[in-house]
Parts: C-alpha cells; sequence; structure tokens
C-alpha cells in the first residue's frame, strides 16, 4: 500500500475556577440544541455542563488541587478544559464520575493533548459528554489472572451520555462500555430505567484490548459489552481493531443501533448477541433488537477462519435488521454475515424496517466507511500520538495482531508536558468548539513513521 496515504489523517498551578459562562450561552437542558455539531443518537441534546463552571485543570497529577480528578468531583454544571497536555498517571485506580452536567473538553489541551494511563473512567452519572481523550489502562507488568480487570472507560447506570472522539486501548476487560444493575425494579421498564441508557459511542478508536493478560478469568481482550436491558444505545463510525470479540457485544434484552463502524481482525467473535439463561433464571426473556447498517469487517491475522459478522448466542430471541453490511477475510473474500455459538433456541427475527433508529441519523454507504473513519475517528485527529498512528496504519494495511501485553508493541507515552493557557473568548463556549476553526496542536496531515533506512532510500 502507498505510504504517503495519509488517510486524511490530521492530521504547574492549582486549578482555577472561572466566572460562569455568560448568561446569554446558558441553553436549558429542553432547548433541543444539539451537545456540539454531529452530535447523534438518543443522547444528543444533552447539554453536559454548558452553562456552567468552567474547571480549568493545570496538573498532570492524578489527584489533588488542579486535577482532572478534582474537576470530575466537583458539583454542579461544568466544563473541564485543559491547560496543560501530557499523561496523567492513575496509579492502577479508576476515576468515578458521581455529578451529573458535565463536559470533558480534551480537545482544549495544548499538544499532545491528554492520555491517561495505568486505570479508567467510570461514568455514574446523567447528562455526561466525553471527547478528545486517551486512555490506556496496559499491563503494568502484572502477573497474569492477577485481579487487575479496568475498564478503559465504562458507563454504569448512567444516561444521555456522549462519548465521543476518544482513544481506549490495552484495557484489562472492555475499552468501552455501557453496564449497570440487569434487573433494578419490578417490570422490564424499570430495568431499562435501572440501567444505562440513552448512549452514544462515536468516533472512537478501540484497539488492543490485552488478552491473556491480569483479567481474573483468563483471556479477555474485548472492545464494547453492552450490558443487559441498555436501550437508545448508539454505536457509530467507531474503529474496532485488534480486539478477540465484543465488537460490540450486546447482552439480554438490548435496543441498539450499530452503524458505520469499522472491525478489524476481530478473533472469535465481531459482533454478538447473547441473553444467557443463567443470568436471566427467574425473570421473563426481553426481546433483543439490533439495527446494524453500513458497517465493515475486515479480517485480519488474529481472526478466526470464516468468522460471520453477526452471532447469536445464548437462549434470547434477537428482533434483526441489517443492511449494507460488509464483511470480508483478509484477501477481500466475502465472509458469512450470520452465525451461532451454542445450540439453543434463540431465534434470529428478521426485520425489514429498522426495530430501533435514532431520528436523523446521517449514514454512509459501506464502501465509504473505512477511509471516513481511519480519517476521522480517535482522539485530538488533528495531533495524533505515535500508538493511534501505528493503529491506524496497521489496520489501513492489514497489519497488527491481538497481543497480551503492551510491551509488544509499544509501552506507556511519557511526552514532555506542556503547558498553555485556556482563552474563553477563543472558544464558542455552548458548543466548545474554537472559534478560529483551528485545535490546539493542530497539524498538516500525518505520515506514519519512517526508520533511518526508509527515509534515505525515500530521499
Amino acid at each position: 500500500m502507498n505510504r504517503r496515504i495519509a488517510l486524511a489523517l490530521y492530521g504547574l498551578l492549582p486549578f482555577a475556577l472561572a466566572t460562569p459562562v455568560a448568561q446569554a450561552q446558558n441553553v436549558a437542558v429542553s432547548s433541543g440544541v444539539s451537545a456540539f455539531p454531529g452530535a447523534q443518537g438518543w443522547a444528543a441534546a444533552t447539554p453536559g455542563g454548558r452553562g456552567g463552571r468552567i474547571l480549568r485543570v493545570t496538573t498532570l497529577a492524578a489527584d489533588g488541587p488542579g486535577s482532572l480528578k478534582a474537576a470530575l468531583e466537583a458539583k454542579g454544571p461544568r466544563i473541564v478544559v485543559f491547560e496543560v497536555g501530557g499523561v496523567i498517571d492513575l496509579g492502577r485506580t479508576t476515576l468515578t464520575i458521581t455529578e451529573p452536567f458535565l463536559t470533558i473538553a480534551g480537545q482544549t489541551a495544548p499538544s499532545p493533548g491528554i492520555t491517561l494511563i495505568r486505570g479508567g473512567i467510570d461514568i455514574r452519572a446523567h447528562d455526561v459528554i466525553v471527547r478528545h481523550l486517551r486512555v490506556r489502562p496496559g499491563l503494568d507488568g502484572q502477573p497474569k489472572r492477577s485481579g487487575w480487570e479496568v475498564d478503559a472507560m465504562n458507563t454504569v447506570s448512567a444516561r444521555n451520555v456522549i462519548v465521543d472522539h476518544c482513544t481506549m486501548s490495552w484495557a484489562l476487560d472492555e475499552n468501552l462500555s455501557a453496564s449497570g444493575p440487569r434487573f433494578e425494579g419490578a417490570t422490564p421498564d424499570d430495568w431499562r430505567r435501572g440501567t444505562s441508557h440513552n448512549i452514544t459511542f462515536s468516533y472512537n478508536l478501540l484497539s488492543e484490548g490485552l488478552a491473556d493478560a491480569s483479567h481474573p478469568k483468563g483471556e479477555h481482550s474485548k472492545g464494547s459489552l453492552i450490558h443487559d436491558n441498555a436501550t437508545g444505545v448508539l454505536i457509530w463510525r467507531n474503529i474496532y481493531a485488534h480486539n478477540v470479540e465484543r465488537s460490540p457485544l450486546l447482552k439480554g434484552g438490548v435496543q441498539a443501533a450499530v452503524v458505520n463502524n469499522l472491525i478489524y481482525d476481530p478473533g472469535t467473535r465481531a459482533v454478538h448477541y447473547n441473553l444467557m439463561a443463567l443470568e436471566w433464571a427467574g425473570h421473563d426473556y426481553q426481546e433483543g433488537k439490533l439495527s446494524a447498517v453500513g458497517n465493515v469487517m475486515r479480517a485480519g491475522p488474529s481472526t478466526d477462519a470464516g468468522l460471520p459478522f453477526l452471532m447469536l448466542g445464548g437462549d434470547g430471541d434477537l428482533r434483526y435488521h441489517g443492511r449494507d453490511n460488509v464483511a470480508v477475510d483478509k484477501h477481500g473474500n466475502p465472509l458469512p454475515m450470520f452465525g451461532r455459538y451454542g445450540v439453543t433456541r434463540a431465534k434470529l427475527i428478521e426485520a425489514k424496517t429498522p426495530p430501533v433508529w435514532p431520528t436523523g441519523l446521517p449514514v454512509l454507504p459501506a464502501q465509504d466507511v473505512e477511509t471516513h473513519v481511519l480519517a476521522n475517528a480517535g482522539a485530538r485527529p488533528w495531533d495524533r500520538d505515535a500508538d493511534d498512528i501505528r493503529v491506524l496504519f496497521f489496520v489501513a494495511e492489514g497489519r497488527g495482531k491481538i497481543i497480551d501485553d503492551e510491551r509488544e508493541v509499544s509501552e506507556y507515552p511519557h511526552p514532555v508536558p506542556t503547558a498553555a493557557p485556556f482563552v474563553e473568548a477563543e472558544w464558542d463556549l455552548v458548543t466548545m468548539e474554537p472559534k478560529s476553526g483551528r485545535y490546539p496542536g493542530q497539524k498538516g496531515p500525518i505520515q506514519e513513521s519512517l526508520s533511518a533506512r526508509d527515509r534515505a532510500m525515500r530521499q
């Protein structure tokens, strides 16, 4: 492949509280204004922290004054911006968000942006927007099956949440999930209200979940788990790369739209649905609903031969609408659209129209998906880090593999920390987009890193 493809890929003080956003920019939750330009799905109108305080992250320390943790724990509507760039080492802990009405604006950080290592984020609140962060938990030298099993990012009984343009890799469980209790309350409607609902995962790069690592169950390279009874879930224009399975896994009773995603080098399963009888004992099975449109699955070096795009397991029925999905092997030959694991009574009920669909969702034809998401998915496409560039080029060229340890391909990043003030006047505080149209650290199109020998050959 031509290495000039560039893929259109773009290419410390205590934390300060600014004055609240000007009253003219306050927007009510019910106003119908999009969370940001291009926001989609059942969560598209969440205000996040719009109209609240501007909280400045001024240190890369894991906690304390000026830290990201302190900003997440603050009360009331708030927009978290960054006056530092670099790595936040969580020291094998998880940041937990319990206070609602929050926007984390990773796009405001100076280059190289913000990367969290040795930990993850749990979102246990409503009306939260997370954009342009990198989260890389990693094995961190822990013994196999020793119990370190962190997700990179997870919603827990959350609602009205958007995770957009983020990078998650090297998780010990899922890279990005939506979860909560399975049966909270007395009725199926109660169950749906009690777990995560109205969730959008868009333009994320979800790669290299660690396989035979420290998870106590053993192999656990997973993309996304959408837990039982989660509803209003949109998985749109993401890249799943080098995960054994769950790209994504939808559990019993889930209602989701999976649209315009690129799934590369899945191991034993790509998209799958599974209502497990053992987990639903004593409860009436709920029919799952899945609309899968315009997705591309490409086998890679780690993919089982003949792997289907969608697999059905367990005992619950799935009402399914599939259209314009493409699944091919390493050489471009067609793969099956449907398969099973287990011999059960679960039925695939094919629907002529989508059983669930968010209003106004733009859909690309499958033939355009790969080029589009390679150019746009992941954190800060204008300011990629070395590991995102590596993964994207490997996806484009059909290389790479599923790994057990981040040290097989890289190491924790250690860029030189940077600092730059956040200037409110330069940003639209409703959308958190730069007024100039140019983001901090924006560069030209990226090129794959070349060895000295390769550079000499091209002179």
